[in-house]
């Protein structure tokens, strides 16, 4: 697989992801729904956002490990969330590190939503290639 990102404007290199995303020679693609912060018993779970979104992205981890790829090539990911000015304030230390831990970037969608599944406040779509 080859994958080449494209960031035209110079702003583009601070936003945690890139305009685009061009790949080529791709053996397979995942396509993962919205994952939440869902326990192993299907509960959602009622704490914060950060806390939601740990427990989201380590349902994400989770998932694209076990269909046998891998996070780093993660080429979309898009944002559902209830509020974008809580998930500024209070996620970004949670959803960075986890970018960069994988060497992701991504084109990407950040969408404030008017309501999840039940006390959901964010979710994770991603879109993996290998």
């Amino acid at each position: 697989m080859e994958k080449r990102i494209i960031n035209p404007w110079e702003w583009g290199k601070n936003t945690n992801s890139a305009q685009a995303v061009d790949v080529k020679q791709v053996e397979g693609t995942l396509y993962c729904s919205g994952q939440v912060a869902l326990n192993i018993h299907g509960v959602p779970s009622d704490e914060d956002m950060r806390s939601q979104l740990i427990q989201t992205i380590s349902n994400l981890e989770q998932l694209i490990s076990e269909s046998d790829y891998e996070c780093k090539n993660i080429v979309r990911l898009n944002v559902y969330t209830t509020s974008t000015q809580d998930f500024f304030a209070t996620c970004m230390d949670v959803y960075v590190p986890f970018l960069q831990k994988y060497g992701i970037e991504q084109a990407t969608t950040l969408l404030e939503v008017k309501g999840l599944f039940a006390t959901l406040t964010v979710e994770l779509e991603a879109t993996v290639v290998k």
